[in-house]
């Protein structure tokens, strides 16, 4: 019957694959965050294009 534990093997090998590998899925996903619905900055769209006008256009 099979143990429900890892082998030494087995628990070094996820150990070692989570130290290179670090934390894949971050803490909070960008659909949670006010990040892209200009509550961040606090800026309008039209100060968004106002601002990156090429130099050429005044």
């Amino acid at each position: 019957m099979p143990s429900s534990r890892p082998d030494p093997a087995e628990r070094e090998r996820r150990r070692r694959a989570a130290e290179l590998l670090g934390d894949l899925m971050p803490s909070t996903t960008s659909d949670e965050t006010d990040e892209g619905w200009s509550e961040l900055g606090g800026t309008s769209r039209d100060e968004d294009y106002l601002r990156d006008v090429p130099p050429h256009h005044g």
